[in-house]
């Protein structure tokens, strides 16, 4: 009996011990890298710093204003919002500014929580991405010299799956554009895994479990962070009341796969959403092919700039915008 009931014990000991292992690597892949900003953003454009918060965290980011936003007689400013993605920062995706502001476009791009110069919560996760967008639009539509009814995001990676998740929680903006977006969270987290060459099976069915429980996320709000029957709802053109969405991917991407978006695009109805496959290498790279352009600023003149047909200039009133919001 004395053999047997040691074994017993050891084997629970042993058990313990490897779902702390397991725990403490769910920790660990949820804490993601923490990227220094550039102290000032690298543009030939007007730009100021500004503060928000999201869930009662601090939030920082950089507001840049077209050269034309100089003009007081011009009217209100459209104004778009990126988000970035995970382990990332706003430092990264100014490489869409320029394009944006040069289009006549203000642009907000902020650090999410536990990113770049940010507050750092315990547990981030995809709603988080999700909570933080929304809090951005939210804070973008009381901007003096912004024009509320002409506000839109583009999102990168896990940026812009939070954006879609967004419309579900009635995020007010004309238009969705994502860049490199996986459209399941299992996409994410096997890429994750196999970024830090971490084996898929068993890992890849018990971190999840472990994220949604350190974020609190109950089971019914990760079966409802579904993103085709989240587009299947909102998206689609605005003569029909919908939220018109971009999506574009690079089949060069070899990080998240492209065929996520070709599996969702079979999946949709046919108009639901807008498609562009590109050709550049690795995850963040789709806007340097020159398609990228000639698809994203008609896309946003036609459903932002000239929503109404408001005046597509800025307006006064954005210098004063200094203090945090």
């Amino acid at each position: 009996m004395d053999a047997a009931w040691w074994l017993l014990v050891s084997f629970f000991i042993f058990i313990a011990l490897l779902a702390a292992f397991v725990w403490q690597m769910g920790v660990r892949s949820q804490k993601p890298r923490k990227l220094t900003n550039a102290d000032a953003p690298d543009v030939d454009t007007q730009w100021q710093s500004i503060s928000f918060t999201s869930k009662g965290s601090k939030l920082e980011g950089w507001l840049l204003l077209p050269a034309s936003c100089a003009s007081p007689e011009e009217g209100l400013a459209p104004l778009i919002v990126i988000a970035h993605g995970w382990g990332s920062n706003r430092t990264r995706v100014l490489r869409y500014t320029r394009p944006l502001y040069e289009a006549g476009f203000s642009v907000l791009m902020y650090d999410a929580r536990s990113h770049g110069d940010s507050d750092s919560i315990s547990a981030p996760s995809a709603l988080m991405f999700r909570d933080d967008v929304q809090a951005a639009v939210d804070t973008a539509r009381r901007l003096p010299g912004i024009d509320p009814d002409r506000i839109a995001v583009l999102g990168h990676s896990l940026g812009g799956f939070g954006a879609l998740l967004a419309l579900d929680q009635g995020i007010q903006v004309r238009a969705v554009v994502t860049d490199s977006m996986p459209v399941r969270f299992e996409t994410m987290m096997k890429s994750e895994l196999k970024r830090k060459k971490i084996p898929f099976f068993p890992l890849a069915y018990l971190i999840p479990m472990i994220w949604l429980i350190r974020a609190r996320i109950s089971r019914a709000e990760f079966r409802a962070a579904d993103i085709p029957l989240v587009l299947s709802r909102h998206a689609g053109s605005l003569e029909a009341g919908r939220t018109p969405v971009m999506m574009i991917h690079s089949n060069g991407d070899d990080f998240i796969s492209a065929d996520d978006l070709r599996v969702l695009k079979r999946q949709l109805p046919e108009g639901i959403i807008s498609t562009l496959f590109v050709s550049t290498k690795g995850h963040s790279a789709s806007e340097q092919e020159p398609a990228f352009w000639e698809r994203v600023i008609p896309f946003l003149q036609e459903t932002v700039m000239n929503a109404s047909g408001k005046k597509e200039a800025c307006g006064t009133g954005l210098q004063a915008t200094r203090e945090n919001i």
